[in-house]
């Protein structure tokens, strides 16, 4: 059965999937990524969050559309993949509609994606490194970037390029977003290069700035600093220079946007 730690309509999305009333978003627990500095480590790593039966996880669902959610947004679901599945059933067998947008971190198997072949209107994946050893010391996956793109080029060949509606709502295709890390970490160039070899220039891309010192990042320099501001407008102009046509990006000093504590009753809620 599924383990959820939270549900609730997310405005920090990108703008397609806040469009309107918010991501539905459901935020699962744990994760087979081990990031040192993962912001949402609290439920990952931690195991936050109580087992909901496929029924009461499909009536939150159902919630997510009554009060006007523009999509249902769970987030790391791959473990969760069974209830996950039996709890979508029960819920359009009761007159859910949403478009599904799958939160994930890139690291899929394929034969996974080939269930979901048909479900999945949206896919919102991380592709989070070029280098392989760089992903065993940072989130202990050495096969991450192999697998994370062959993911990405399944994902695509499903639901194609970003659709949205008249009301700016994403209702099919996907968004590749890329987390730019401290101290070229991410190999942004490198991911840069592979998608505009391997996908249209239109894909959509999300370029993010939010990365935080959190979790045990202190103890890996140098993801125990902020990003740098030149750090992150090198990304954005390669990005462009690359002639990639839709790219999100983030105002740098905007950096707490999207980091929940989950330690609140509404984990995006700072006041």
């Amino acid at each position: 059965m599924p383990t959820v730690a939270a549900v609730l309509a997310h405005f920090g999305e990108e703008p397609p999937l806040s469009a309107v009333g918010g991501a539905g978003t459901i935020f699962l627990s744990g994760c087979n990524l081990r990031c040192v500095y993962c912001q949402n480590h609290q439920i990952s790593q931690a195991a936050v969050g109580s087992t909901m039966r496929p029924v009461g996880l499909a009536a939150r669902m159902l919630e997510i559309q009554r009060k006007g959610c523009s999509n249902v947004e769970p987030v790391s679901p791959g473990h969760h993949l069974p209830g996950l599945l039996e709890a979508l059933a029960i819920a359009v067998e009761h007159g859910l509609e949403l478009p599904i947008v799958y939160n994930s971190n890139g690291y899929e198997s394929l034969e996974a994606l080939d269930l979901l072949d048909g479900i999945v209107d949206v896919y919102l994946p991380d592709l989070k490194y070029a280098d392989p050893s760089i992903a065993a010391r940072y989130s202990d996956a050495p096969d991450y970037v192999k697998q994370a793109r062959e993911a990405i080029l399944k994902m695509h060949s499903q639901v194609g390029n970003l659709v949205t509606d008249l009301r700016g709502r994403a209702v099919r295709g996907i968004i590749i977003r890329h987390l730019v890390l401290p101290g070229g970490l991410s190999g942004t160039a490198e991911t840069l290069v592979w998608i505009r070899d391997n996908l249209p220039r239109t894909v959509t891309l999300s370029l993010m700035a939010q990365y935080s010192p959190l979790h045990r990042s202190g103890d890996f320099p140098p993801l125990d600093r902020r990003l740098m501001p030149e750090e992150y407008e090198e990304a954005v102009d390669l990005a462009w220079d690359m002639g990639f046509e839709n790219v999100f990006v983030q105002d740098i000093e905007s950096r707490e946007v999207g980091i929940p504590d989950f330690a609140l009753e509404s984990p995006f809620d700072w006041s």
